[in-house]
């Protein structure tokens, strides 16, 4: 017991001190290159804190276990929202920028649906639609790019530009390192939790959807912490949102493209599979209770995040209690 509460802490250490360096490197590119932080979290940040998540979901599908990819998948996309964001949002509320959080918004939404689609229709996700899934990834990526180059950079985000200091160099190394500690450490706290989990008898497709889930989301956790104490709340959002779609597009995608597999049904409830009647519903609800409200304020509101932590203890409770 010794051994797993050692490597426990290292984790831990790995995590805050990689999330402290990750933030710096991306408010520093952002800064750099006079782009919207919320931008820069939807994709940059994205893609690193992500990592975790496409580690374990494709190494749980090659192996076998299609529940865990799937069940991470979705549980990593619900902790996002309504425990991260919403601590994020609950602790401080502010105006966002809608014309930032249109695009990615927009994306998650319909890879959402292509998710639910196969999910309700044909309940297996074949190698073509993990096919499907990353060559949206890819259309999203690109579309940030253009979006990137095109749109007009401001005063403020030229004066940013101006006083960023330091060398490029330097940004890329703290993002590089800090996204390497963060991924070390998420796998530390998985990989014990997830032993402790399997010795007390859960299911696996619950422990992708609570433990797992909050693992590997971990790095995320993190990132918004640390941006919320640096004064970069938009930075925080933005990866949330943009690791919500990077769950969908990119850890689906190349888990299923690797090892197809079927939704699991290990766990029922009146005999239907609780995934279709909980999971994916609870999904795109605390999806669209973040969002919607956004992007037509503009602002984020306090109850948003009460509401949303309600929410996450309530998904919580009813997984380990069906």
């Amino acid at each position: 017991m010794v051994v797993p509460v050692l490597l426990f802490t290292v984790g831990l250490v790995f995590l805050i001190k990689g999330g402290d360096w990750f933030v710096d490197g991306s408010v520093g590119i952002a800064r750099r290159f006079g782009l919207p932080e919320l931008l820069i979290g939807a994709t940059v940040v994205s893609i690193g804190t992500t990592l975790p998540e496409v580690m374990v979901s494709a190494s749980s599908a090659w192996a076998g276990h299609g529940e865990i990819a799937y069940g991470n998948a979705i549980g990593s996309v619900i902790c996002n929202t309504a425990l991260i964001a919403a601590i994020t949002v609950a602790v401080r509320p502010g105006k966002v920028d809608p014309k930032s959080l249109r695009l990615p918004v927009a994306f998650f939404f319909t890879a959402a649906a292509v998710y639910a689609g196969i999910a309700y229709t044909t309940g297996y996700f074949s190698r073509i639609s993990g096919l499907i899934l990353l060559a949206m990834f890819c259309a999203y990526m690109f579309a940030t790019v253009w979006q990137m180059k095109s749109g007009p950079k401001d005063r403020a985000a030229r004066t940013r530009s101006e006083e960023a200091e330091g060398s490029i160099f330097r940004d890329v190394a703290l993002l590089v390192l800090g996204a390497v500690l963060i991924a070390a450490g998420a796998n530390l706290l998985v990989e014990n939790g997830t032993k402790i989990a399997e010795a007390l008898g859960v299911p696996e497709s619950v422990i992708a959807l609570t433990f797992v889930a909050l693992g590997t989301s971990l790095p995320e956790l993190v990132t918004a912490v640390t941006s919320l104490i640096k004064g970069h709340g938009a930075l925080s959002l933005g990866n949330v949102i943009g690791a919500n779609l990077f769950n969908l597009v990119l850890v689906s995608g190349v888990s299923v493209t690797l090892a197809p597999f079927s939704i699991p049904d290990e766990v029922n409830k009146l005999g239907l599979n609780t995934s279709l009647m909980l999971d994916i519903p609870v999904m795109l609800a605390v999806m669209a209770f973040l969002t919607l409200p956004a992007l037509k304020r503009g602002r984020l509101s306090r109850f948003q995040g009460v509401a949303l932590l309600v929410v996450y203890g309530a998904f919580c409770a009813v997984q380990f209690t069906i």
